[in-house]
């Protein structure tokens, strides 16, 4: 894995972690801001053409296309 999807990678479960925390302790706004940040790395993920498969946890995956649809 190169470094830029290293780099990535700790920046997706990272994320997914603050999510994770903001979503527990009920702040909305946070979830919110996580949630966004997620699909943007997710996107650019993509336009790199870097698999993601088991980076991205479903749920939440699922908590952030909800939060920001």
């Amino acid at each position: 894995m190169n470094e830029f999807a290293t780099v990535l990678r700790e920046n997706i479960e990272t994320v997914q972690r603050r999510l994770r925390a903001a979503e527990q302790a009920g702040l909305e706004r946070e979830v919110h801001l996580h949630s966004a940040r997620l699909l943007d790395l997710v996107d650019r993920a993509t336009r790199h053409g870097i698999d993601i498969s088991g980076w991205v946890q479903p749920i939440a995956l699922a908590v952030a296309t909800g939060n920001c649809a």
